[in-house]
Parts: structure tokens; C-alpha cells; sequence
């Protein structure tokens, strides 16, 4: 008899498993899901219209241009249109790396990115630093402001305060060295001085809003740690050294992996208007290169097949920067 009762159990354990298996409670879990995400959306819906702009802006301006990215295997011709041009493969970046200018131009490019690298962020972290640790609030904020207002102003500004500053004639650069008995110098159409003018330059407008982040991350320090020093005995460097700036290392990685992956973009706005004749062997690079090929000759394709190139290489340099840092230590972007 209780043989006969177990058997009736399992024969009806048997028949509500597959009517369960008839409605999967997965498709219940997925539904419910989706209802809680729709509920979070119209939730936050005044973050998420803020979130549309930048969004649409990247639709359009930087996934819908990949549909014409085509172009760059293509001998393009605006009568014909993207599809009725001839495909040529990869005759455009062939053309780009076998011309007499590509080492030229890799060299500037190149040397540019790696010297606003090694000059900006060094100084964007220390600006940061000295601000945390300043004490008085007015000086603290004042000095935060006027670092970070130069970044608000156009390479066009920017090049009349360097013509002022740095002009053969009657720069205040030169008055001070005539004051001293030296010659004039005139910097801007000097091969040696003008990587050090577009450098310099860049450093000094981007440095303090570079140190935005930086400054962010450094709010977010426990304090007891300093507090903990202090109290050990660490001076002031001790402190940076053993703790704000480890505690800062992961936003500094991030920071720089980003910068790698444009390490291809050397600041085309701020080349174009500083540079001119005497200099171009030393300050132009490939975005000016791409200008004058793609807009001032019609070579759209082979403008759309340098900034391909760019792009490949870029996103190369960083998926390998990341590796490379994952294998030292924790902290990626990847």
C-alpha cells in the first residue's frame, strides 16, 4: 500500500514537472526583468534624456560615419557615390605608407603625443596633489580656477597670448632676453624651439582641467589613512608617496591607457594655427597631412584611409597597453 502511494507522489511530481517545463520559469524571470529595467528607466528618466544627447551625438557623428568608411578601399568619386566608385582594395593605404612624407609625418605625430604625455600628466597629477593638500579654501579654489580657465579658450586665443609672449620684435620673452644682452629669438619659426612651444603650450592650457579628475579621485581617500600617518610620524611626502598616490594609481592607469589609444592624434587645432613654411619639417603631422589631401586636394579616400589607419593603430596600442597592464597589476579599463 505505501509502495502504491509513493508511486501516485512520483507520477504526480512527473506531470508538474512538465507542465513546468511546458511554461519555463525562465521566460517569467526574463519578463519580470524587463519590467524592473523599464521601472528604473522611467525612474531616472531625467539622467537618461541628459544620457540621449551624447548618445545621438555619437550616432551620428561617429557610427554613421563608419557607412562611408567604405571609401577608404574605394577610388571615390562624389558623382559617383560611395557604391558606384571603383573598389580598390587597399591601394589608398599603400599609398599613404610608400609616400615620401609617412616617416616624416609618423616621427612628428608621434613625438608630439608622447612629449604632451610625458609633460601634461605629470604635471596634471601634481597640480592635483597640490591643491588637495593646500589649506587655505580661497587660495585652493582661485589657483583651481585659473588653471582650469585656459582650457575654455580657442588655439586662436591661445596663439595671439604666444605671439605676445614669444614675438621677435617686441615679445615680453624676448624683451627679458634683450634686457640680458641676447638676441631676439623668433620662436615660433625656430625647427629647435617649436616642439617645445606646442608642448609647452598644451601643457599649460590642459593641464588644470586634466586635474579635475585627478582631484576627484583624490576626495574619494580615506582619511583615516592620513590620519593614521600622522600620527606614525610621516611628513608631508610620505604621505603622498605611500598614499595618495597609490590610492589615485587606478584612475591614473585609466587616464593614461586613454591617452594611449589616441597617441595618434597630436592636437590638430593647435598644429594648424601655430605652424607654418620654416617649420613643417618638424610640425606637421598626419591630421594636417589628412587636411590638405582630403580638403584642399579632393583625396577623400585616401583621408578616410589614414584616419582608418588611425584608428586600428589606436585601438591596437591600447588593447595591448591594457594586456600589458593587467599583467603588472589589477587595474585595467578592458
Amino acid at each position: 500500500m505505501l509502495n502504491m502511494c509513493e508511486g501516485e507522489k512520483y507520477i504526480e511530481m512527473t506531470r508538474i514537472t512538465e507542465k513546468t517545463r511546458k511554461t519555463p520559469a525562465l521566460d517569467l524571470y526574463r519578463r519580470q526583468k524587463r519590467g524592473r529595467l523599464w521601472r528604473e528607466v522611467v525612474r531616472h528618466r531625467s539622467a537618461y534624456l541628459l544620457l540621449a544627447i551624447p548618445f545621438v551625438y555619437y550616432i551620428i557623428f561617429k557610427y554613421g560615419p563608419i557607412w562611408y568608411g567604405q571609401i577608404a578601399f574605394r577610388d571615390y568619386r562624389a558623382l559617383d557615390g560611395v557604391l558606384g566608385s571603383t573598389w580598390i582594395g587597399f591601394k589608398n593605404f599603400l599609398t599613404f605608407i610608400n609616400s615620401f612624407y609617412f616617416w616624416e609625418l609618423l616621427r612628428n605625430t608621434l613625438m608630439y603625443s608622447f612629449g604632451k604625455i610625458i609633460f601634461s600628466l605629470p604635471l596634471s597629477i601634481l597640480l592635483a596633489i597640490t591643491i588637495y593638500e593646500a589649506t587655505g579654501t580661497k587660495l585652493r579654489k582661485t589657483v583651481q580656477t585659473l588653471t582650469y580657465l585656459p582650457h575654455f579658450l580657442s588655439w586662436v586665443i591661445m596663439y595671439g597670448i604666444l605671439l605676445t609672449l614669444l614675438a621677435p620684435g617686441d615679445g615680453i620673452v624676448n624683451d627679458v632676453i634683450k634686457f640680458f644682452g641676447g638676441r631676439p629669438i623668433d620662436f615660433l619659426t625656430n625647427t629647435k624651439a617649436f616642439p617645445w612651444i606646442v608642448i609647452l603650450s598644451d601643457a599649460w592650457k590642459e593641464m588644470g582641467w586634466s586635474a579635475i579628475i585627478f582631484i576627484a579621485a583624490l576626495m574619494g581617500i580615506d582619511m583615516s589613512l592620513f590620519e593614521a600617518a600622522m600620527v606614525e610620524g610621516a611628513n608631508s611626502w610620505q604621505r603622498v608617496r605611500y598614499i595618495t598616490l597609490p590610492s589615485i594609481r587606478p584612475v591614473i592607469v585609466v587616464v593614461l591607457l586613454l591617452k594611449i589609444g589616441t597617441i595618434l592624434d597630436a592636437g590638430f587645432n593647435q598644429i594648424f594655427i601655430l605652424y607654418s613654411t620654416p617649420v613643417l619639417s618638424v610640425a606637421d603631422i598626419i591630421d594636417t597631412w589628412v587636411y590638405r589631401q582630403g580638403l584642399l586636394q579632393f583625396e577623400f579616400g585616401l583621408a578616410t584611409a589614414v584616419g582608418l589607419f588611425k584608428g586600428a593603430i589606436g585601438m591596437s596600442l591600447i588593447l595591448f597597453a591594457n594586456w600589458m597592464t593587467r599583467k603588472v597589476s589589477d587595474t585595467g579599463i578592458l
